[in-house]
């Protein structure tokens, strides 16, 4: 992966001066795919980040990884017998609970697909199929897209790090809206992946 990566680096850098500058600043990307989670554990994830800072994130899953015997990520089946009073001590709310729930049970219905499934489906397919789950939206299936499937042309227009990145890098007034971040990301295609983990890191 991490040729790919400088060949995304060096795509970006020479799109202007401000990525150039900035992708000069960071240095080599360094994102972390994690290959080895399947949909059902990235979802699992995913839900547990939204809207919330990476180390509260890692808080809650610690919690919720405490709650096994054997310290692994519990399956569909744990999930859905453990008390729903147990979950909300691990820092979960009422409604990513509920959420939590429909995952398990959706991924024992067959629609969150297996690792080999997901992997031959195409981004958008796989993402029609998902945001059907209550809770799950299309930022929660791009950070599967990620890190789990190795995506690399995947931007998250919803993301408010990606367009909070880009107003800085650009030195705007306001951010640009979801809709104008996806017309505007067109120009990185097909690194956008990369060009997302840059923008997650243009300094304030």
């Amino acid at each position: 992966m991490a040729a790919s990566y400088q060949q995304a680096s060096t795509f970006l850098a020479g799109l202007d001066e401000d990525w150039r500058r900035h992708i000069e600043s960071i240095g080599p990307c360094l994102l972390q795919p994690k290959p080895a989670r399947d949909p059902y554990e990235a979802l699992m994830r995913a839900i547990a980040y939204q809207q919330l800072h990476a180390k509260a994130g890692d808080a809650i899953i610690g919690r919720l990884l405490g709650l096994y015997p054997s310290g692994t990520f519990p399956g569909p089946e744990q999930i859905l017998a453990t008390d729903a009073a147990q979950l909300r001590g691990c820092g979960f709310s009422a409604s990513k609970i509920a959420t939590l729930q429909g995952i398990a049970q959706a991924t024992l219905d067959g629609i969150v697909p297996d690792y080999a499934t997901a992997q031959a489906m195409d981004d958008e397919a796989l993402i029609k199929r998902l945001v059907t789950l209550r809770g799950v939206g299309r930022w929660t299936v791009e950070m599967l897209l990620i890190y789990s499937l190795e995506r690399p042309d995947i931007l998250p227009a919803d993301d408010f790090g990606v367009r909070e990145g880009y107003r800085r890098l650009k030195g705007l007034d306001a951010q640009p809206s979801s809709r104008q971040m996806s017309e505007i990301g067109r120009a990185w295609s097909p690194y956008r992946t990369v060009a997302a983990w840059y923008l997650w890191r243009v300094p304030k």
